[in-house]
């Protein structure tokens, strides 16, 4: 059997069952050049609904969003993928975790589905992949929804560093023998609680499906090798100077950005929502200061609240943006004009 054949026999019978998929939600595979991604849809609740789509942060998978989507229903047709070698996604056929690698997925996922363009939403790692695609291939993008990307800090936080190290050189392999005795339960608590503001905000519901996931990752040999590649593919994505600069590719974006950051979050620094409301120039901001590092999770209604503002004050012609806001101060203390601080205790 060809590689291809292999990866589309693996990824369509990974998806019959996984769990976590929610009534009203499919899941089924795409076939892409050179992987097979997952791709979990929620359908629009009216024919005339503009496209979204969804990409996760590092270590998660396309469940990270069904809260979100479940909200937008009655406003937007939705669509969240799993990246190779996370959720139900096989390993890419070439091995690369590198972030132009993931984008490249993101972009040809949105050129297979002819639905651009579409209202672009990313979180953390799948925040820096939505911001590249955005700076790339404007036309396939409507609007930016950010929430906390994993764009460079030079001061990252002490909470982050454990994260980070799995890209070191035999670190995820280390991480694999460390925690194969953990149980399921447990490794699924320590991951919700280091991105959740308030561990009190994790329902029954989320926590059984976590668990659920986790024991099915456990029997996947690729997990931890995808972990720690793409975490090695940010930090030389953070490495990288001049126009490739993540920075520079921020600049770069054209598209309506809503930015959201939390102020309890342990992996992306809540001051960086005033380096990102001046690079995105047209941005806007919510700032909440009880959400960690997964508000779409902790906080769908707040995010989605704020997405349809953005949508919209955007005018009807496809492509258009809205004029820039001027930044006029921190967010940690008080957001941009335009932007709002939602207190989400």
């Amino acid at each position: 059997m060809s590689s291809t054949r292999q990866q589309r026999y693996e990824a369509a019978a990974m998806t019959e069952d996984w769990p976590g998929v929610r009534e009203g939600e499919t899941f089924r595979p795409k076939v892409l050049p050179g992987a097979v991604v997952a791709v979990r849809r929620r359908a629009a609740t009216r024919a005339d609904a503009e496209p979204a789509f969804f990409v996760h942060g590092l270590g998660g998978s396309s469940r990270n969003w069904s809260s979100l989507m479940e909200r937008l229903a009655g406003d937007v047709d939705c669509e969240a993928l799993d990246l190779p070698g996370f959720g139900a996604s096989p390993p890419p056929g070439d091995g690369d975790y590198s972030l132009p690698a993931h984008t490249r997925r993101v972009i040809r996922c949105l050129e297979a589905s002819g639905r651009g363009p579409v209202h672009l939403f990313g979180n953390s790692l799948g925040g820096a992949a939505a911001t590249r695609v955005a700076a790339q291939r404007p036309d396939l993008v409507r609007s930016l929804t950010l929430i906390s990307p994993a764009l460079p800090e030079l001061r990252p936080q002490r909470t982050a560093v454990p994260t980070a190290l799995l890209g070191a050189p035999g670190a995820s392999r280390l991480m694999a023998r460390l925690t194969r005795d953990y149980p399921p339960e447990r490794r699924a608590r320590d991951v919700l609680r280091l991105c959740y503001g308030d561990p009190e905000r994790i329902t029954e519901r989320e926590l059984a499906v976590a668990v659920a996931e986790q024991e099915r990752r456990q029997t996947l040999p690729w997990f931890w090798d995808a972990l720690g590649r793409t975490a090695t593919g940010i930090f030389h994505a953070y490495t990288l100077g001049g126009p490739h600069s993540l920075w520079r590719q921020a600049e770069r974006v054209l598209a309506p950005t809503l930015l959201v950051y939390g102020g309890r979050d342990r992996l992306v620094g809540f001051r960086m929502a005033r380096r990102a409301a001046i690079a995105f120039r047209d941005s806007r901001t919510l700032a909440l200061p009880t959400a960690g590092h997964v508000a779409m999770m902790e906080f769908p209604d707040a995010v989605a609240d704020a997405f349809r503002e953005l949508r919209d004050g955007i005018d009807g012609r496809p492509g258009a943006v809205v004029p820039p806001v001027v930044p006029r101060s921190s967010a940690a203390t008080a957001p941009r004009a335009g932007s709002r601080r939602v207190d989400a205790s």
